[in-house]
């Protein structure tokens, strides 16, 4: 269902101590009816091996195929999706923030970025990516942060901490399992001075980034659930998870073949 935002008007709210405070965060916003939405479709042609709608505020999980290519729409626009990966047969290496960045020597993820374990290992590249850049330094938000930053009036609002939890739990794994994740679609500029800023992003609806396994790897997805900062309008919106096979079908190999055309060639 969806609501109406309440843009600036002050919102009272009590606190733990008896006190009430004034924000003009607006509480409980799920997207508004008036929203954009843009569903998009994979980057990647291929096989459709599996294609999800991740609902506003939820988590979401998955294996992801060796060879096969993970497409994540922003339907709504600039809708983070916080991100963690895994090795899917050994869940201890998992995705490795400073790895990664060292490896590239650069702190953005873009075309091109390999995604690599804690072991060193390339977990996904990113084969295809319709914004100048992904974050992977800011972060997820949690109850804890969001009540440091934002006030106690936003303490009973779970955030993507508490959806790793949960989705980590239906996969066997728990809190010594989480650490430091992707954020696709969200914009954090490292400026000259070494400061960081979560800023406007830069995404827009059926924005898309793409990106293929290199091992099985399952992937777990938080829909931030963040109402506090106006990088999203204060406006929560669907993501949309599409896996393909790029793998040319079997009838279409042995056609290629007997044809004498390269298999894959145009």
């Amino acid at each position: 269902m969806a609501t109406t935002r309440s843009g600036s008007t002050p919102v009272t709210c009590a606190t733990v101590s008896g006190g009430t405070v004034v924000s003009t965060v607006p509480v409980g916003a799920v997207y508004a009816e008036d929203s954009r939405l843009d569903r998009g479709a994979s980057l990647v042609e291929g096989t459709v091996v599996l294609d999800e709608t991740v609902a506003p505020n939820a988590p979401w999980s998955a294996v992801v195929r060796k060879g096969h290519v993970l497409t994540i729409v922003d339907v709504g626009g600039n809708q983070s999706a916080d991100c963690l990966l895994y090795d899917a047969d050994d869940p201890e290496e998992r995705y490795s923030v400073p790895d990664t960045l060292a490896w590239q020597g650069n702190a953005y993820v873009r075309t091109g970025t390999v995604l690599r374990s804690n072991e060193g290992r390339p977990l996904m590249t990113v084969v295809a990516d319709e914004i100048d850049r992904q974050d992977t330094i800011g972060g997820a938000c949690g109850k804890e942060s969001n009540t440091l930053r934002y006030g106690h009036h936003v303490m009973f609002q779970h955030g993507c901490r508490e959806n790793f939890l949960a989705e980590a739990g239906r996969r066997g794994l728990g809190v010594r399992d989480l650490v430091s994740n992707l954020n696709w679609f969200m914009n954090v500029p490292v400026e000259a001075d070494g400061a960081l800023g979560i800023v406007d992003g830069m995404s827009a609806p059926g924005r898309r980034v793409a990106v293929r396994a290199e091992t099985d790897v399952l992937v777990l997805v938080s829909n931030c659930p963040q109402m506090n900062n106006p990088c999203n309008d204060f406006n929560p919106t669907p993501l949309r998870m599409l896996v393909v096979d790029p793998a040319p079908a079997a009838g279409e190999a042995r056609s290629a073949r007997a044809a004498g055309t390269p298999e894959g060639a145009a």
